[in-house]
């Protein structure tokens, strides 16, 4: 076998269908348009947005309300009750460790700690942002709290 040999399979390919070509050509006349009506006009068409002569959709929305700050930074939420039930006595809580628990989907995004729950346990917690409950009551279990810094990733989605 050469590469001269080769063809498709059987029934794989198909005729171009040629329309506009006289009566002769089994496509003529009408070129498979039909008979009349808006669509067998050349450079006819409904756009995509028409309702059939009610108001269409995007009439019936509100045009520019409000904005979207680019630069809003949206924290994921961690609450101590989860940190209680993951981690340790004297472990250092960080993007890497709450990923691995699955409380963080990725490591460059900012999370929040919050206060609900209680901790009894003292562990050293780095977040981008901690609510003022959370922080007592890590201090109070006998933890310490740093807060990391955070630069805006334009890389992430924004939701």
């Amino acid at each position: 076998m050469q590469l001269n040999d080769l063809r498709p399979a059987e029934g794989a390919t198909q005729k171009r269908k040629r329309v506009g070509r006289g009566t002769g050509s089994g496509k003529g006349k009408t070129s498979t348009r039909g008979t009349k009506g808006q669509r067998a006009r050349t450079g006819s068409g409904i756009h995509a947005a028409y309702e059939g002569g009610q108001t269409r959709m995007t009439k019936k929305l509100p045009k520019l309300r409000g904005f979207n700050n680019k630069f809003k930074v949206i924290y994921i939420p961690v609450n101590l009750d989860d940190i209680e039930r993951h981690y340790d006595a004297g472990t250092e809580v960080n993007a890497e460790t709450l990923k691995s628990v699955g409380l963080l989907g990725d490591v460059k995004a900012p999370y929040v700690l919050l206060g609900r729950g209680e901790i009894t346990k003292p562990v050293t917690v780095k977040a981008h942002r901690i609510s003022e409950k959370a922080r007592e009551k890590i201090v109070a279990a006998g933890g310490s709290v740093e807060v990391l810094p955070y630069e805006v990733n334009k890389n992430l989605p924004r939701s």
